[in-house]
């Protein structure tokens, strides 16, 4: 099952909806008067609502002029982001000038930082480049992971039965204020530089994660192309790491990390710029495409 937020043409409400045929809204709360109201982070929270949510799905009418919005505007907490988590990013990020000396090309723990949620932007709307000072915008296509269940001291062994499902995240980045902070919060967490959608892909959908593979084109040029199963640090290492010292709460949203090709792999570095096209594609999830302003 596909979930999304979304919003009715000439409203502001928020609700939640499935994805149907042809990527058409289809409004659960018409079919399941419970859901009406209910946001994703309630859904996420409340296996019922879920599963009510599920057998509403085949009754739903279709909402004519819906407006996707991202799955989950405003996480409990900043979106928690993993860094250098793909053997072959690592070594070109490593090599790229900007990774600011470190001297592990691949990091022996996770290394995590976090976006704030004004950086979230939904399926369509603009990446505003301009924001960047620096000119040094540059993208990195993502698995996001949804905590369902929450709590802290999570075991990798009970990692994925906290997982509500999967979303795309397009972990922007403005390199020169990445290097320049050190810390990488400045450098990705200006707003708009956190798309996320079109949709979370339910838990049960995706018996192993493993198997996902994410796709990145820009202006229509496939960059970058890798199975989930590259990943350094697998989905419930990087849960039982994070919980370990944060109370993950359900709607908490994990960025997984990028795979190589992004615009710093190249020589020179190719930077987006006014009038690009970010597409991201993950098996099951959908499309998650966004124009550079």
């Amino acid at each position: 099952m596909r979930l999304v937020t979304f919003t009715r043409p000439g409203k502001l409400q928020q609700e939640v909806g499935a994805l149907g045929a042809g990527d058409a809204v289809l409004d659960l709360a018409a079919a399941e008067p419970l859901l009406r109201g209910q946001s994703m982070l309630d859904l996420a929270a409340a296996p019922a609502l879920l599963d009510k949510a599920r057998a509403a799905m085949p009754k739903a009418p279709v909402v004519e002029g819906a407006k996707l919005c991202a799955p989950i505007p405003r996480p409990p907490k900043n979106v928690f982001c993993v860094g250098k988590n793909y053997h072959e990013h690592a070594k070109e990020f490593a090599g790229s000038g900007f990774d600011g000396g470190a001297k592990d090309v691949v990091p022996p723990f996770p290394v995590v930082f976090s976006k704030p949620h004004t950086s979230i932007i939904a399926q369509g709307e603009k990446i505003l480049g301009h924001l960047d000072p620096t000119g040094g915008v540059d993208y990195e296509g993502e698995l996001g992971v949804v905590i369902g269940q929450g709590g802290r001291g999570i075991a990798k062994a009970d990692a994925l039965k906290h997982v509500f499902g999967y979303t795309i995240i397009n972990d922007v980045t403005a390199r020169h204020l990445q290097k320049r902070h050190s810390q990488w919060i400045l450098g990705k967490g200006l707003d708009t530089f956190c798309p996320m959608g079109p949709a979370i892909l339910t838990a049960d959908e995706v018996p192993d994660p493993t198997t996902l593979v994410l796709t990145t084109w820009v202006n229509g040029e496939q960059r970058q192309k890798a199975p989930v199963a590259d990943l350094i640090f697998d989905i419930p290492t990087l849960i039982e790491a994070i919980s370990a010292v944060i109370t993950l709460e359900p709607g908490d949203v994990i960025a997984t990390g990028t795979p190589a090709g992004v615009g710093i792999g190249f020589n020179p570095p190719v930077f987006l710029k006014s009038g690009d096209v970010v597409k991201i594609e993950i098996s099951g999830i959908g499309v998650l495409e966004n124009p550079v302003a």
